[in-house]
């Protein structure tokens, strides 16, 4: 490789990835090179065939290759310099070490570097399933990349535990494959994704939905023959005693939640946040290391590509101009408090010389709320919404002219 100095080094090929390079390039980045572990880029978007992609960002429906495809194609006509089949060792003083096939060990050098490798699955070892280890057990992704990528059918009576969006996804596309979906037993009294999901994918197509429900035992010797699903009380999650029912089954999906994948961010030093289990970051996408940027999912688990790739964008053009010597030094930082019934706020941290878009979840699930943005005890903004889920992201945003002076950004949901 020589002694090449990249202005921006992008660690992951995927949405979040191919949006921070275009992002970099567009903002004036000379050098923009692209790491990639898997064997072509687009990330998870190559295996989600379904449409609904692209409706906020492109103000079209989109499946997720064609998605994908459009920021490829992009990146590559910019002069994105990308390479594939490599795994990135560490992340260093402005440097990425990694190997491959090709180069063997290598050291790219950057001026600034973009993490993006996004998230993976919670397996059976996470959540402690219990009973028998036998064949058919799979995470949803991987059971969508078999299906969708390999041609594959993973089996033909289904239950689905955990009602992210991949699962819920993966409940649909059995069934149009011809298999029977039992159940999707969830243990929260409400769906973790998005509820166009539900309707589309589980009451569109007649499949049980159980909420408070989880499984309480496996069995099978060689492949799965059933599980036992007993209904959890609301408030301790323990099963409850004498509501066990046995559903024969071949396979089961997990749905159970997303991790950022940040192995790599907590070797390089990067401070994580508690709750996200992403790396803490300003309205920049600027983690404690002001050379290295996030964005995407592992950062935060977010439910819409659209808004991936729009984080992303900012990303890759933030990394630009610090590569550039332009981004705003900043001596002192705001904290985002999540106030009632607020589970998280992305970015933790603000500079109040800049304007900021700010994510939020909520905690649990309520209608009829408003929603309180403070700066101190000053109130920013309130809004009523109808309804608010732990499943979808909220957005508030607050200006430059807000933070001047603050020392605390508190967001509140409280009923109405």
């Amino acid at each position: 490789m020589g002694e090449k100095l990249y202005d921006v080094i992008v660690v992951g090929g995927g949405p979040a990835g191919l949006a921070a390079a275009v992002g970099a390039k567009d903002a004036g980045a000379k050098d923009v090179l692209i790491v990639e572990r898997d064997i072509s880029l687009g990330g998870i978007l190559e295996q989600c065939i379904h449409p609904g992609f692209g409706l906020k960002h492109f103000n079209e429906e989109l499946t997720g290759p064609e998605y994908a495809r459009r920021y490829i194609k992009e990146a590559i006509e910019k002069g994105v310099e990308y390479k594939l089949d490599t795994m990135v060792l560490e992340v260093g003083d402005h440097q990425v070490v990694g190997i491959n096939p090709k180069d063997g060990l290598f050291v790219a050098k950057g001026k600034s570097i973009v993490l993006a490798m996004g998230c993976r699955e919670r397996t059976r070892g996470a959540i402690m399933t219990p009973g028998t280890r036998p064949a058919g057990v799979y995470t949803a992704g991987a059971a969508q990349r078999l299906i969708n990528r390999q041609n594959m059918m993973v089996g033909r009576r289904v239950v689905i535990l955990g009602s992210g969006d991949i699962g819920m996804i993966m409940a649909r596309r059995m069934t149009l494959e011809g298999a029977k979906v039992l159940a999707v037993a969830e243990i929260m009294d409400y769906t973790a994704g998005l509820t166009r999901n539900r309707v589309q994918c589980l009451e569109d197509f007649g499949i049980p939905l159980l909420l408070s429900h989880t499984i309480v035992e496996i069995k099978g010797n060689k492949r799965v023959e059933g599980v036992v699903i007993a209904q959890v009380d609301p408030a301790t999650k323990k099963p409850i005693a004498g509501t066990e029912q046995l559903y024969e089954c071949d396979t089961l999906l997990l749905s159970c939640g997303l991790i950022p994948e940040n192995e790599l961010s907590k070797e390089a030093g990067i401070k994580m946040n508690r709750v996200t289990s992403g790396p803490e970051v300003n309205q920049f996408m600027q983690t404690n290391k002001p050379y290295v940027f996030a964005c995407g999912n592992v950062v935060h688990v977010n439910d819409l590509v659209d808004n991936v790739t729009e984080e992303s964008l900012r990303a890759g053009a933030y990394a630009a101009q610090y590569a550039a010597g332009t981004l705003p030094k900043n001596e002192k930082e705001i904290p985002t408090v999540p106030g009632n019934n607020v589970r998280y706020i992305c970015p933790q941290r603000l500079c109040p010389d800049a304007p900021a878009a700010l994510f939020f979840r909520a905690a649990a699930p309520r209608k009829n709320v408003i929603l309180n943005v403070y700066a101190d005890d000053k109130l920013l903004s309130t809004k009523k919404l109808i309804k608010i889920n732990p499943g979808e992201m909220e957005r508030v945003e607050v200006s430059a002219k807000d933070l001047a002076g603050v020392s605390a950004v508190k967001i509140d949901v409280v009923d109405a």
